[in-house]
């Protein structure tokens, strides 16, 4: 007689299922801008930008990122409440900021101070010297690399004009000063930052960048004296007007 043999073993078990929750979009949203500004911190080249900002005419940034790290960040009525163009320079040899001369739109100005164009060497901007366009291309693409920085990251309605993809930026705190302005960044999948919308105005790239050059130089000489300031200068005193009347033959 034939006796089957009865298994002694069931059939296996179902998978566990996955104990790693799914990226959330704001975390998803998050690595997308990592990968952006990755390739951004690489990227050289000269570029234009349109800027807008409240109470001003709109100017045309100029920004070169050369391949040997020199970059110099041109900002046409940066100092001086408007009165003076401003540029931003860094190099092997420090940071400095620089007065271009009398801004265009102001040279008609009686109030219009004298302005002579020139570079002074500083260890940092404060808030009273910066005119923080600068930001954007340079310290502030490695904050928006850090994982620890206090700020969160949605994808954003593209702005107007603006190539490639947005992204909404928001500080986590209010109890610390943020490493960032909040606002928007827009970047092409090269890492060329299309626009940004922050506490200085609205940027926006115009037309395609141009390719770096090796070095760029200082853009004025190096004067005596402290950076300008951003604010206007007092208005100078009212003349005085005289007091003894004119005697009448």
């Amino acid at each position: 007689m034939t006796f089957a043999l009865a298994g002694c073993g069931g059939s296996e078990p179902p998978a566990k299922a996955s104990q790693t929750p799914p990226p959330t979009l704001r975390e998803a949203a998050r690595d997308q801008l990592a990968a952006s500004v990755a390739t951004a911190k690489d990227r050289r080249y000269v570029a234009t930008y349109r800027l807008r900002s409240k109470n001003r005419d709109e100017r045309t940034v100029t920004v070169a990122l050369a391949t040997d790290n020199s970059w110099v960040v041109s900002v046409p009525g940066g100092l001086l409440g408007g009165y003076a163009d401003a540029a931003v320079f860094r190099s092997a040899d420090g940071l400095f900021q620089c007065a271009l001369g009398p801004s265009a739109s102001t040279v008609a100005d009686p109030a219009a101070p004298n302005v002579t164009p020139g570079c002074v060497k500083v260890t940092k901007l404060t808030s009273g010297t910066d005119p923080k366009v600068q930001h954007v291309f340079t310290d502030w693409i490695d904050v928006l690399l850090d994982p620890a920085a206090p700020f969160s990251v949605a994808l954003a309605q593209r702005l107007e004009k603006a190539a490639g993809t947005c992204f909404s930026i928001e500080s986590n705190t209010a109890a610390l000063a943020s490493p960032i302005d909040p606002g928007i960044y827009c970047y092409r999948s090269d890492g060329t930052l299309t626009a940004a919308r922050t506490s200085f105005g609205t940027l926006v790239l115009v037309g395609d960048p141009d390719p770096a050059p090796a070095s760029i130089a200082l853009p004025a000489p190096i004067m005596a004296g402290g950076p300008l300031s951003i604010a206007a200068p007092p208005p100078p005193p009212s003349p005085t007007l005289g007091t003894t009347a004119e005697a009448t033959p």
